[in-house]
């Protein structure tokens, strides 16, 4: 079994060798890089890929490790007792299986995704280190342990937001996706827009890495704005004739796509005033 990519999704030879090494090794496969260079949808498309059912658990700031495994609703349990209601005979009715439940039991191999795990508290990757290395854990209020049936593949992205602890580290395989170089982004762009002229690709992807060069910007347009960019510039005439007309204006028509604060916008709008001023 490899991952040989998809239609809707390029990678890199490096890439694909690091899901078939997870596979191999049967480790979690930590994916690093920056937001919008393709993380989640690397998963979806992993399983796509390999036809396996993907599972995704999406983590939040507030989510504990124990909702990956289950949680034991106690309250619903006491309302329906009072209320004289038989579902409480079972305990197991007032079992709420997680992420890690549902993969675990699952009869065929799956893909779970855990998704921006840096979100969480620090605590979170050493609270899942014993379930995803035995691929097991105990449920208390049923007395039994849940073991996986089929190792699924566990990936796991991270935007580097926060360091992740050691020991969670050596139980994982590492990949980092590094930003995109100009040929990537050429195939990537025409795999969303397969009909896209040559020149405005060009032209739009030298606009693209000349904002992503300007130091200060608080944040860089990524892979995925590139791509709601380009479909928007391709839909509107005006904004082709004018993003290929002047190449040396830093602030692209329809901006807002690629820029998301006002600062960047700003910082752009003084550099290109600056340029417009010293050509003069």
């Amino acid at each position: 079994m490899r991952f040989q990519g998809t239609k809707n999704y390029i990678a890199s030879d490096d890439l694909k060798l690091a899901v078939d090494a997870a596979l191999n090794l049967e480790k979690p496969l930590l994916v690093k890089g920056e937001p919008g260079t393709g993380k989640t949808m690397l998963a979806i498309e992993v399983a796509e890929s390999l036809g396996m059912r993907l599972i995704e658990w999406h983590i939040k700031s507030t989510t504990k490790a124990s909702q990956g495994l289950y949680e034991y609703d106690a309250v619903s349990r006491l309302r329906d007792s009072q209320l004289g209601d038989e579902r409480v005979k079972d305990i197991a009715n007032y079992i709420n299986k997680g992420k890690l439940w549902d993969a675990f039991t699952a009869d065929e191999q799956v893909v779970l995704l855990v998704d921006e795990i840096d979100k969480a508290d620090i605590e979170f990757p050493n609270d899942l280190l014993q379930e995803l290395d035995r691929m097991e854990f105990y449920c208390y209020e049923l007395d039994k342990t849940i073991k996986a049936k089929k190792r699924p593949l566990v990936i796991i992205t991270s935007n580097n937001e926060k360091d992740l602890p050691d020991a969670f580290l050596r139980r994982c395989f590492f990949h980092y996706i590094a930003f995109p170089e100009r040929a990537v982004l050429e195939k990537i762009i025409n795999v969303h827009i397969p009909k896209i002229k040559k020149k405005l690709l060009s032209d739009a992807i030298d606009t693209f890495f000349n904002i992503r060069k300007v130091p200060g910007l608080k944040k860089k347009p990524t892979t995925s704005e590139l791509i709601d960019w380009m479909k928007l510039i391709v839909s509107d005439d005006i904004a082709q004739e004018i993003l290929t007309s002047d190449q040396n204006n830093l602030v692209p028509p329809l901006y807002g796509a690629l820029l998301k604060n006002e600062q960047d916008v700003e910082l752009l709008q003084r550099l290109a005033f600056m340029t417009r001023r010293e050509s003069t």
